[in-house]
């Protein structure tokens, strides 16, 4: 599918009322490969695409990762999924940020925005445990980090699930999809390139109250963020927001599909 200048692979099945599912990092489009056909079979369309750079997705020659590009890849998508009508977008991690980043620059193109184990990005507040729990984008930005990522078949995937979800025990094939992606030609590059835009300080477009219902998802044990962030980040809002917290940890929605499926569908139909 050409979205915003790129070709996107995309895992597509159902019908009904378009539901875009965005992943994150370390991780593909496989990532939905349960949540998927239940929401399918709830009487939607869904549509879950490789983000910028992941294989078999194009990756931009330009290498822009930036937060207002990724939030332009989503408006794109769904302009060509479904044009003239609004769509739900469920993001996770990097997903999430451009999540938030389209429902900023589109509102109008959004029904429901649903946000899975990130706040949104301009309410975090740094301490010291956020701060550590964040680490990775210092080691991702450094001098050879690619290299060190790539070492023992991409061990560094399976240590970040590990991490930033403290009680799961991670099946041996659980990153499979990702490793695979990565090991295609310039693939990991392109994923790091995400670290390596992202800025401290959110742009001025993302600064803005959303007017977009809004459901965040949090995992009772994720290592990143807490029910305390994803609260704090209620002012970030002038439409509906919920709070969910769930069994599981950052990969809450593979951790505890019964769960989270379950809570999206009821917001989905509200």
């Amino acid at each position: 599918m050409r979205a915003n200048g790129l070709d996107f692979a995309c895992f597509e099945e159902g019908e009904g009322p378009l539901v875009l599912l965005l992943h994150g990092f370390p991780d593909t489009a496989h990532t939905w490969d349960v949540v998927r056909p239940r929401v399918a079979a709830a009487g939607h369309r869904v549509v879950a695409p490789f983000l910028r750079g992941y294989a078999p997705t194009q990756i931009p020659a330009d290498g822009a990762y930036d937060v207002a590009t990724l939030g332009a890849d989503v408006v794109a998508l769904l302009d060509a999924l479904s044009p003239g009508e609004p769509a739900s977008v469920v993001g996770h991690d990097w997903g999430a940020v451009a999540a938030y980043a389209a429902a900023a620059l589109a509102p109008a193109r959004i029904r429901r925005l649903i946000a899975v184990a990130i706040p949104h990005p301009a309410t975090l507040r740094p301490t010291p445990a956020k701060l550590w729990g964040v680490r990775h984008f210092v080691s991702l930005n450094l001098p050879g980090a690619e290299r060190r990522f790539a070492r023992d078949d991409f061990a560094m995937a399976d240590e970040l699930c590990r991490r930033w979800s403290l009680t799961w025990e991670l099946p041996a094939d659980e990153t499979e999809p990702a490793k695979n992606a990565f090991a295609a030609p310039g693939c990991l590059r392109a994923a790091l390139g995400y670290y390596r835009s992202w800025t401290a300080r959110p742009p001025r477009f993302l600064r803005g109250r959303i007017e977009v219902p809004t459901l965040a998802f949090g995992g009772v044990d994720d290592g990143v963020a807490d029910e305390s962030d994803f609260r704090h980040a209620s002012r970030a809002f002038a439409s509906r927001y919920d709070v969910v917290m769930t069994p599981g940890g950052h990969f809450l929605h593979r951790e505890a599909p019964d769960a989270f499926v379950e809570h999206l569908l009821r917001f989905l139909a509200s």
